[in-house]
């Protein structure tokens, strides 16, 4: 099949096309460097984490008194009182 007539036009249309696609000018492109931001109050809690790993789990004045007590049979610890505090200490976890 021949085809007469206006090849050339039908030609430079595709080529209008393709220039459409192509990046004219690239060099306004500028790369930004990623950056990391803390806020004011994350620092606050990472001071304050690291305090509370400083404080020991034990706290050894309050036994030393208690055993000394207990030692020279002055502890006066009754077991209602026992109980008590272990009762209020469970009633206060589940709240």
């Amino acid at each position: 099949m021949k085809i007469w007539g206006e090849i050339p036009k039908v030609t430079g249309v595709y080529n209008k096309q393709k220039n459409l696609n192509r990046i004219e000018n690239a060099s306004g492109i500028v790369s930004k460097k990623d950056a990391i931001s803390i806020s004011s109050q994350a620092k606050d809690y990472q001071t304050v984490i690291k305090a509370l790993k400083d404080v020991p789990d034990i706290r050894r004045d309050k036994i030393d008194e208690l055993a000394g007590k207990y030692q020279t049979d002055s502890y006066d610890g009754s077991g209602r009182d026992v109980a008590d505090k272990i009762i209020k200490s469970i009633i206060d976890k589940k709240v």
